[in-house]
């Protein structure tokens, strides 16, 4: 893929990363607020397991290996039946799209994403991060070493990804308007390529990435550039015809204390998450895992939403005020009868702690 500097005011709004070679959004395809307004469900929640025969397709890596690792998965009282291998905001939006995927976990920004080009979906669950979870990286040879440096830069940039409000909020917090850097639309599985090539002077990774590329490329000038920039949430989402269906809503709320479990007891078994995840499923070796666990958030699951939905307001909003979106009220994207659900499902210091 070809990728083009954003020029300023151009057309930001429907500026997506292509997934998958097809595109999400075109420049000028966001539909008003007013299309894109997600009803609330008018039925109740039931507390009755899903019915025989009820089955999800669930697109969350990690939590298949830790049920799979910790026991967890005997207690699915319903069939999974494929756990996609996707996990980048656009992917799991055109998944949706293509009734392709029922259930998956990203954060906060692909549901304000969502929302702008009115793709239905409801977030059901809720994890806090209090520690920033990416880190800039820089191309090899580059000379940046603060964020502070980037203005006429290049800068990797997805809109519908986690990584696309770090740039976003790092800029505001460095006093550096949009137009002062050089945003280059890239879904974040081509940041690689692009560091390596210099097609971007910068990115921001996340781990095992962010591990792997300065270990290739530390030598010949890669750096890091940290921030205390933080991504808060982590989400559980689902298309509301999923969340519609009776059926289907029961499969929901049955796992999501299953996924909160699933994340406590990796926390609590980091060597066995380590040789699991990181060194069988990830690629990188022990020391390595055991580092990136160390500088992990403890899981979080709060019990009311009210901080996760003011922080979702507070992006939407640096993403309208750029352009990206229309304004809009994020507490429509809020599945509510779900609140609470993760919480209860793990210990106090999971509920209360940072």
């Amino acid at each position: 893929m070809t990728s083009t500097p954003v020029a300023p005011q151009l057309a930001r709004r429907g500026f997506l990363a292509l997934a998958g070679g097809a595109a999400l959004g075109l420049a000028g395809c966001a539909p008003p607020p007013s299309q894109a307004t997600h009803s609330a469900p008018a039925k109740a929640l039931s507390t009755a397991p899903p019915p025989p025969g009820t089955s999800l397709s669930v697109a969350v890596r990690t939590a298949r290996i830790q049920l799979a690792e910790s026991g967890l998965g005997k207690e699915l009282p319903f069939t999974v039946s494929e756990w996609p291998n996707l996990s980048a905001g656009p992917d799991i939006i055109q998944g949706f799209r293509a009734q392709a995927i029922d259930l998956a976990t990203n954060a906060g920004i692909p549901p304000i994403q969502a929302h702008a080009i009115g793709v239905k979906a409801r977030i059901v669950a809720v994890q806090l991060r209090r520690k920033p979870t990416y880190v800039f990286a820089t191309a090899p040879g580059s000379s940046l070493a603060r964020v502070e440096d980037f203005r006429g830069r290049k800068v990797a940039f997805s809109q519908g990804q986690a990584q696309g409000v770090v740039v976003l909020r790092a800029l505001k917090k460095a006093g550096i308007p949009y137009d002062d850097v050089r945003l280059v639309a890239l879904p974040s599985t081509q940041f690689l390529t692009a560091l390596q090539s210099g097609q971007v002077d910068v990115a921001p990774l996340g781990e095992p990435t962010l591990t792997k590329y300065l270990d290739q490329y530390r030598k010949d000038g890669a750096r890091d550039v940290r921030t205390d920039v933080v991504d808060l949430l982590t989400v559980l989402w689902a298309p509301t015809e999923v969340l519609d269906d009776p059926a289907k809503a029961a499969a929901v709320r049955s796992f999501v204390p299953l996924w909160a479990r699933g994340s406590v007891w990796a926390w609590e078994h980091s060597d066995r998450w380590i040789d699991a995840y990181y060194v069988k499923d990830q690629g990188v070796d022990r020391e390595d895992g055991r580092r990136i666990v160390t500088s992990l958030n403890k899981p979080y699951f709060p019990a009311r939403w009210d901080e996760a939905i003011a922080w979702e307001q507070e992006t939407a909003d640096l993403l309208a005020e750029g352009g990206f979106v229309p304004r809009f009220d994020v507490s429509t994207l809020f599945d509510r009868r779900f609140e609470g659900l993760a919480a209860q499902a793990v210990a106090a210091p999971y509920r209360e702690g940072s």
